[in-house]
């Protein structure tokens, strides 16, 4: 089961990594492409997020980094592997978003008070390039399984946001002489944005302060331990997420009879499997007697 299951993550960090990859070439690619496209039709929507598009290349260069990084085994520096380096990926994504939507408000916002013309049929045609090149690696992405890579496609989600509010804004100033719907566009996108990154790095910062992970019930796991008929009491119980995906627990499990090395350890395999059913993937056991006193009992 074990070697089952280090193949099956080991399965998963590959994809991402190779998700992750696929997403820095394309999104790089197209920068380069909405840089030139930004300047040809005058439009501060396409311009600035062409700008925040080089942000996101360069974030997404080092969400890649991370992620293969994220692969290593551990060792005498980092005991529990460089998996949280993954999520170190996660919050340099979400800090260079937070700095490219102030970038474009920063364009957009004059822009209101002095709206500029933009080339409406050149905006409407880039739009529906970068719909197509960002959805397909949001498609790519939509079954990611790392923070990291929900932050990435974070990123491509909004890029499909903005360019159909581009698409939209384009249709209407072919037809009417709106130039201000260009950096109205560009801010309720800022908005969206600015949303889900509070999410995503409050949850990046709540796995670095080993917060309990959301689908993990710490008296559910109690109740599921002392169903065991060996099992007195539980205490000094400990879960975090080392990324967000690999849970770790700790515990203190009170035997109420002696009981022999083998039949501890057939019991140590059986509650592995219940807590392993439960998102648990690194399972740490003590077993204590009734009569012995824990200095750990009430140190948390």
């Amino acid at each position: 089961m074990s070697h089952d299951h280090n193949t099956h993550e080991n399965h998963h960090q590959h994809a991402d990594e190779k998700n992750i990859k696929v997403a820095f070439l394309l999104n790089l690619f197209f920068t380069i492409i909405e840089i030139v496209g930004g300047i040809f039709t005058n439009s501060i929507a396409i311009l600035s997020d062409a700008i925040h598009d080089l942000g996101d290349s360069m974030s997404l260069g080092l969400a890649w980094y991370f992620q293969k990084k994220a692969k290593k085994g551990s060792n005498a520096l980092y005991s529990y592997g460089y998996k949280r380096f993954s999520l170190l990926g996660a919050i340099i994504n979400s800090i260079v978003l937070v700095a490219g939507c102030v970038m474009i408000l920063s364009l957009a916002i004059p822009r209101i008070f002095n709206p500029q013309p933009s080339n409406a049929e050149g905006m409407f045609y880039l739009a529906i390039i970068g719909i197509l090149v960002n959805g397909a690696v949001v498609f790519r992405l939509k079954k990611g399984h790392s923070i990291n890579e929900r932050v990435v496609s974070l990123h491509l989600i909004e890029d499909v946001l903005g360019w159909a509010a581009i698409i939209i804004g384009s249709v209407v100033m072919h037809f009417y002489n709106l130039p201000v719907l260009d950096p109205i566009m560009s801010i309720v996108i800022v908005c969206f944005v600015l949303f889900n990154v509070y999410k995503n790095i409050g949850q990046s910062f709540r796995i670095i302060l080993q917060g309990t992970p959301d689908e993990i019930d710490i008296k559910e796991i109690e109740v599921l331990l002392k169903k065991f008929d060996e099992i007195e009491d539980v205490h000094d119980l400990h879960v975090w997420s080392v990324d967000g995906n690999y849970n770790i627990l700790t515990v203190h499990i009170v035997i109420n009879k002696s009981l022999s090395m083998d039949k501890m350890a057939k019991l140590k395999v059986m509650i592995r499997a219940e807590l392993q059913s439960k998102g648990v993937q690194h399972v740490t056991i003590e077993f204590e007697t009734g009569e012995e006193k824990c200095v750990f009992e009430n140190c948390c």
